[in-house]
C-alpha cells in the first residue's frame, strides 16, 4: 500500500532541492548578469512561469503515457537544465539563464503531481497523513538545496555560482534513481456511472473554489515575499549570502516541518479549519514583515510564511481530492495546478518590479488583498454549508 508513498518521498527529497537553489541564487545571479536591475528577479519568475506553463501538459501527458514516464522524463530535462544554467552563468548570458530556470520550473509541475499519485495510492481516510509524510521530504530538500548552493558556489576555475547549478543536476539524477522504482497504479474508475462531469460543473462546487483559492493564496503570497527576499536582503540591505541563505533555508524548512502534525490535524479537525489557521498565520507574517527589515524580522516573517503556506496548501489539496471522481482526476488536477501556478507566476513577475520600483513595504502591502479574498471565500463556503445543511434538514422533516 505504501510503496508509492515511500518511493515518491525519497524522490521528492532530491527533486525539491531545485526550487530553493533557484530562489536563493536566481535573483543574486540576475543582479550580476541582467541587462537591467529591474530584471534581477526574472530568473526566479521564469522558474514559476515554467511550472505554470507545464501544469496542463504534465497532467495530460501522464494521463496518456503514465506517471512514471512523465516523472522520469521531466527529471532528465531538469538535470540538463542545471548544466545549461551553469553554462549561461559562465558566459554571462542572462536570457539563456532564464531559459534554464524556465525548464527547471517545468519539472516542478511534474513534481507537484507526486501528491496526487500518493493520494490515489492510499485509502481516503489516510490521504491527509500520507500527504504530510510526502511533504516532509521538503525538510531534507530545504537543508540540502541551500547547503549545496553555498558549498559549490565558488569552485576554482569556474564562474561564481556555476558549481551550484551543476550540483542541482546531480540532485535531479539522484531523484531519477529513486523514480526508477516507481510503479504506475491502476486507479478504480468504477465509481463513475455514465459520462464524467464537465469541468464547469466540477469547478462550480464551492469546495472546489475554496480548495483552489487556498492553494493559490498560499503560493501567491509566498511567491511575492520569497522572490523578493534574497534581493532585498543581499542587494538592498547588504546582508551576507550566509544570512540570506539562512533565512531562505529556514523558510523552506518551515514550509515542510509542520507536516509532522498538519496531516494529523486535518484528519482530526478537518481541512477547512486548517485553512483558517493558515490564513491567520499569514496575517501575522505580513505584520512582522511590515514592521522593519532587520535580520530577525526577515527570518520570523519568512518562517511564518512557510508555516502558513503549509496549512493552506495541504488543506487545499485535501479539499480538492473530495471534489472529483477517479475518472475525472487528470483534468481536474490539471485545472487546479494551472490556476494555482499561473497566479504564483504573476506574483513572482510582479515581485521584482514592486521591490525595485517601490520597495519592500509595497511587496508586503500587495499581499494583503490576497488574504481578504481567501477570507471571503471561507465565509461564503461556510454560509453555503450552513444553508445546505438547513435545506437538507427541512427536506428530511
Amino acid at each position: 500500500m505504501y510503496r508509492t508513498l515511500i518511493v515518491l518521498t525519497l524522490a521528492q527529497a532530491f527533486a525539491m532541492t531545485a526550487p530553493p537553489i533557484v530562489v536563493l541564487l536566481g535573483g543574486i545571479v540576475g543582479t550580476r548578469i541582467a541587462p537591467s536591475a529591474n530584471l534581477a528577479t526574472l530568473p526566479v519568475a521564469f522558474m514559476i512561469v515554467g511550472t505554470a506553463l507545464a501544469t496542463v501538459p504534465a497532467a495530460m501527458f501522464m494521463g496518456k503515457f503514465g506517471r512514471k514516464l512523465g516523472f522520469i522524463s521531466s527529471a532528465i530535462i531538469a538535470a540538463l537544465s542545471g548544466l545549461l544554467a551553469a553554462y549561461a552563468i559562465s558566459v554571462s548570458h542572462f536570457w539563456l539563464f532564464c531559459l534554464a530556470t524556465l525548464l527547471v520550473g517545468s519539472n516542478n509541475a511534474f513534481v507537484q503531481q507526486y501528491r496526487f499519485a500518493t493520494a490515489e495510492s492510499v485509502p481516503a481516510d489516510r490521504v491527509g497523513k500520507s500527504l504530510s509524510i510526502l511533504m516532509l521530504a521538503g525538510v531534507a530538500a530545504a537543508w540540502m538545496g541551500p547547503q549545496l548552493a553555498n558549498t559549490l558556489s565558488d569552485i576554482d576555475g569556474m564562474e561564481l555560482f556555476s558549481g551550484s547549478f551543476i550540483g542541482l543536476s546531480l540532485m535531479m539524477c539522484t531523484s531519477i534513481l529513486f523514480l526508477s522504482f516507481y510503479r504506475n497504479q491502476n486507479v478504480d474508475t468504477s465509481q463513475v456511472s455514465g459520462e464524467a462531469r464537465s469541468l464547469w460543473r466540477i469547478s462550480s462546487q464551492i469546495t472546489f473554489v475554496l480548495a483552489v483559492g487556498a492553494a493559490a493564496v498560499a503560493y501567491g503570497v509566498m511567491s511575492l515575499l520569497m522572490t523578493a527576499t534574497p534581493v532585498s536582503m543581499h542587494t538592498v540591505d547588504n546582508f551576507s549570502l550566509g544570512d540570506t541563505s539562512w533565512v531562505i533555508q529556514s523558510h523552506i524548512m518551515a514550509m515542510f516541518l509542520p507536516s509532522f502534525f498538519s496531516g494529523f490535524l486535518i484528519d482530526r479537525l478537518g481541512a477547512r479549519k486548517i485553512v483558517i489557521a493558515g490564513l491567520a498565520i499569514l496575517c501575522v507574517c505580513l505584520m512582522v514583515a511590515y514592521m522593519d527589515r532587520h535580520l530577525i524580522h526577515y527570518w520570523f516573517a519568512l518562517v511564518l510564511l512557510g508555516i502558513g503556506w503549509n496549512f493552506l496548501f495541504l488543506g487545499g489539496t485535501t479539499l480538492l481530492t473530495t471534489t472529483y471522481r477517479a475518472a475525472e482526476r487528470f483534468k481536474v488536477q490539471a485545472l487546479n495546478d494551472f490556476l494555482v501556478f499561473s497566479i504564483q507566476a504573476c506574483a513572482a513577475l510582479g515581485s521584482g518590479y514592486l521591490l525595485t520600483t517601490y520597495g519592500w513595504n509595497w511587496v508586503v502591502g500587495f499581499s494583503v488583498p490576497w488574504l481578504i479574498i481567501l477570507a471571503v471565500l471561507l465565509l461564503t463556503s461556510s454560509r453555503s454549508e450552513t444553508s445546505g445543511g438547513s435545506s437538507q434538514a427541512a427536506s428530511d422533516t
